[in-house]
């Protein structure tokens, strides 16, 4: 499932970086998913940049979700796509449900409105899963909102239900059609992770979404001197892991961490340029 995300690193690679072969990609699989875990800007950065990728590269319908109104692209993306034209952006639908039961039904619309759309969706996005599951309910004793769990495998199950729905739909239009994707990212209340993109401090949420994702895509932020020192702003290791990573690389690195198939590295210049390098 990481064609699409392999797609963002590889378009927007550092023009310093040793470029490393991967392996030939398979077919994607009947279905795709990725989890995307880690800091919510970040997260969101790079979900609007697979988005604009997906609709500008890949010339696809792409459905956003997202809690938070979008009034402008972030500054990394305008530096990353400066010419972006107008009828890219046509292609990418943002939706802006506020409860989670809002977004339920705008999910389950999906299926109402291939009646009369004329291409449905290739790529579905929700920006921010942990907005819809923070319930007005609090925190339990364990340090974990109740009924998060049972929300999350709701949703979960219905996205990737639509997804599944669609793909079936795009083949039937065209069998040659790619299966739709979907990505979601959420930020666990426990944010402190380990490389292989586990939390030391298990989240219950995360062991029910790794049942309906694929991939794992984890963001977790490098801040050793070195990369102080290189005059970036920020800089991201991302770590793909997972059933549905099928551009593995063979470095060494990968072998040594078997949880991880795929290593990148994500660098944030002082002016919000976005660079990725593989690993």
């Amino acid at each position: 499932m990481t064609d699409i995300l392999t797609l963002v690193f590889r378009t927007f690679m550092s023009q310093t970086a040793v470029t490393k072969d991967l392996q030939v990609t398979a077919p994607a699989p009947p279905t795709c998913s990725t989890l995307v875990l880690g800091d919510h800007s970040i997260s969101r950065s790079l979900l609007l940049l697979a988005a604009v990728t997906a609709a500008s590269e890949m010339g696809i319908k792409v459905m956003f979700f997202t809690h938070t109104q979008i009034q402008s692209l972030p500054v990394s993306l305008q530096k990353c796509v400066p010419n972006l034209s107008p009828e890219s952006l046509k292609k990418i639908k943002f939706s802006y449900p506020r409860t989670v039961e809002e977004l339920l039904q705008q999910v389950a619309s999906l299926h109402e409105s291939t009646n009369t759309c004329p291409s449905p969706p290739s790529l579905i996005i929700l920006d921010g899963l942990e907005a819809y599951l923070r319930g007005p309910g609090g925190v339990s004793q364990s340090g974990f909102h109740p009924g998060e769990q049972s929300c999350a495998a709701h949703l979960s199950a219905l996205l990737c239900d639509s997804s599944a729905f669609l793909t079936q739909l795009l083949k039937q239009r065209s069998p040659s059609s790619a299966p739709c994707r979907l990505i979601v990212s959420f930020q666990s209340e426990v944010d402190t992770v380990n490389a292989s993109g586990d939390a030391f401090t298990k989240d219950p949420v995360l062991d029910v979404l790794d049942r309906y994702f694929q991939v794992r895509c984890t963001l977790d932020r490098d801040r050793s001197y070195e990369a102080a020192a290189a005059g970036l702003q920020e800089v991201w290791h991302i770590y793909l892991s997972g059933t549905g990573v099928t551009g593995a690389c063979s470095t060494k690195e990968c072998e040594d961490r078997p949880d991880v198939a795929q290593e990148w590295q994500l660098l944030i210049f002082p002016d919000g340029l976005m660079a990725f390098k593989l690993i």
